[in-house]
């Protein structure tokens, strides 16, 4: 089966989140499941910088108004094509927004000449290639099967997977004729959304399957709190709904082999993480003492609960427990966290910014990491957390819920526990969840115990790549 993957981040090439993670991992893992994967990608200069030898496969004269190539290449075993289109992605700044993090004017533009050059590539417009099926992730790709249903296009399978359904695309009406749809495109069960243009909602019109990260957050999603205004239009597709629970890259994350882990380990040699302990200390500049170190590595946003670990962090330092924090977002709650750690210097570190090695040596050396989202439709480091033996403090939604086992009487009689879940998402539920992590960390056969079966849970991209060729085989044998 031949698949057409669009995604406006793919790692390691340009990552801001978890979406990266996924559009790179998840065509590996369908390889085994004879899955033939090309994943059309945005050019931006990081992309461009870093491929080697590609071959122009396709010319767009006009596509939205500027000219683009559709550039072929391998890069680290993903097979992708690169839409170089420098008028809409040579530019300073991040996918998204520019070097002083505003929000680009004409993403609309951007990201719909993204959608239709890969309806184009689905209509068989690429020599010698033609997918079987359209896998869009996210706002950014999801006009896509919006283009399929109104251009000429043999009708293909699609399937739309929601990373965070907080961003949804959403612009002023003034901007539809320039995506050159029909006039009736404007309309409820497409893109239209109160008046405004939707291409998140266009999408989940569209799109023949809905995919969600988790099956908890698939249940959230349905309901006003997490819906985000578009709950009653995944509720008239309920039956084309699936939650799939992400994977990780485990040979990427892997303690044992981990190039930038300092000494490495698994499930038997435990004790080789205190190097590494060690080396977080001497990072964030903290005493070195036995005291448990929790970390937080995170964007610093409302939505990953960064304000609740600023206003609780004196507290953790009270309990005799250590923090360190690293990641970058909203100022003013970069502001607190670097307050937090001037008063309490040894005892909280603080990093602003992203810095990937750090955080592989961050889930080696660190007791545990702290997730608190007030949603989280998967979520990733907890991920990596198990894998390394960093035992997880999550909020118990979304995806935090489905990957975590919580640690109660039951569980731990059973020794099925693999981390700690608290709710609510308050700073009174953080702190009983930290007490709970202190009264186990002073057992060290209990807290080996929650280490060791975090570290044999199965979060690799083998059951869900699974779960996703069955739903493309599904849709493809309908003829959809």
């Amino acid at each position: 089966m031949k698949v057409l993957s669009v995604s406006s981040e793919v790692f390691p090439l340009i990552k801001t989140g978890g979406l990266a993670d996924v559009s790179g991992a998840l065509p590996i893992a369908l390889n085994a499941f004879g899955v033939e994967t090309k994943t059309l990608l945005p050019g931006y200069p990081a992309v461009m910088k870093v491929i080697r030898d590609p071959v122009a496969r396709l010319e767009f004269p006009d596509l939205l108004g500027e000219p683009a190539t559709v550039l072929e290449v391998e890069h680290e075993g993903i097979d992708l094509l690169i839409l170089d289109a420098p008028a809409y992605y040579d530019r300073p700044g991040g996918p998204y927004v520019d070097p002083l993090g505003k929000d680009y004017p004409d993403n609309w533009r951007r990201f719909a000449a993204l959608s239709l050059a890969a309806s184009e590539i689905a209509a068989g417009l690429l020599p010698g290639w033609r997918p079987d099926l359209v896998h869009t992730h996210d706002w950014q790709a999801a006009l896509t099967s919006v283009y399929m249903r109104y251009y000429p296009t043999p009708e293909l399978p699609s399937v739309l997977t929601i990373h965070n359904i907080a961003f949804q695309g959403q612009f002023g009406s003034e901007i539809f004729p320039g995506l050159r749809l029909p006039a009736h495109a404007f309309a409820t069960d497409s893109i239209e959304y109160y008046g405004t243009v939707g291409y998140l909602k266009g999408g989940l019109q569209t799109a023949h399957a809905i995919t969600t990260v988790s099956p908890t957050y698939a249940d959230e999603i349905l309901t006003p709190e997490f819906g985000m205004g578009l709950e009653g239009v995944i509720a008239s597709r309920i039956d084309n709904l699936h939650g799939i629970v992400n994977g990780i890259d485990t040979d990427i994350w892997n303690p044992a082999t981990d190039p930038v882990v300092h000494t490495h380990y698994g499930p038997t040699t435990l004790k080789n993480r205190e190097e590494n302990r060690r080396s977080i200390a001497e990072f964030f500049h903290l005493d070195n003492d036995d005291a448990p170190i929790f970390c937080v590595i995170s964007r610093l946003t409302w939505q990953k609960g960064m304000d609740i670990v600023a206003n609780v962090a004196d507290e953790i330092v009270a309990m005799g427990g250590k923090l360190v924090v690293l990641g970058s977002g909203e100022a003013a709650l970069e502001g607190a966290l670097l307050a937090s750690a001037s008063r309490h210097p040894g005892r909280i570190g603080v990093s602003i910014g992203y810095n990937e090695p750090m955080s592989h040596l961050m889930q080696a050396g660190c007791d545990a990491i702290i997730i608190p989202s007030r949603f989280e439709p998967c979520g990733l480091t907890q991920l990596y957390g198990l894998r390394y033996g960093c035992v997880p403090i999550v909020a118990r939604t979304g995806g935090l819920n489905d990957t975590v086992i919580d640690a109660n009487h039951a569980a731990l009689a059973a020794k099925v526990a693999t981390g700690i879940q608290f709710s609510p998402v308050t700073e009174t539920g953080m702190l009983q969840a930290i007490r709970r992590a202190m009264h186990f960390y002073a057992d060290r056969k209990l807290w080996t115990q929650l280490q060791k079966q975090g570290m044999k849970s199965d979060v690799s991209w083998e059951k869900s790549a699974e779960r996703y060729a069955a739903l493309y085989s599904s849709l493809v044998s309908k003829g959809m």
